[in-house]
């Protein structure tokens, strides 16, 4: 019993969880949407996204910034910004910001 508690404790101490930055957090599913930034400038016509993605917490790649957002749709005056998280089980996470202006 001693050694089935050690086993499972080193397990659970061991692994790695993708965990991404969220307003709220699920610990089984996330799925978030959120408010980043609002500037005065009016209008969005235009809409930009740029997405990072980590697995397991142990590889993480991508460019979630909101240049490149904005680049993605040649947005030059921004509008407002948001962020929408996912994580499943702490095995696959993203975080993708999204641009609206002109």
């Amino acid at each position: 019993m001693k050694t089935l508690v050690m086993i499972l404790g080193s397990a659970f101490f061991l692994s790695s969880c993708a965990m991404v930055k969220s307003p709220l957090l699920g610990t089984l599913y996330t799925d978030v949407k959120a408010p980043l930034i609002a500037t005065s400038n009016s209008g969005s016509v235009k809409v930009g996204s740029a997405e990072a993605t980590s697995i397991l917490g142990i590889v993480a790649t991508g460019d979630a910034s909101i240049d490149a957002a904005a680049k993605s749709a040649g947005i030059t005056k921004i509008h407002h910004v948001d962020e929408h998280v996912t994580n499943i089980l702490g095995i696959l996470s993203t975080y993708k910001v999204v641009v609206y202006g002109e």
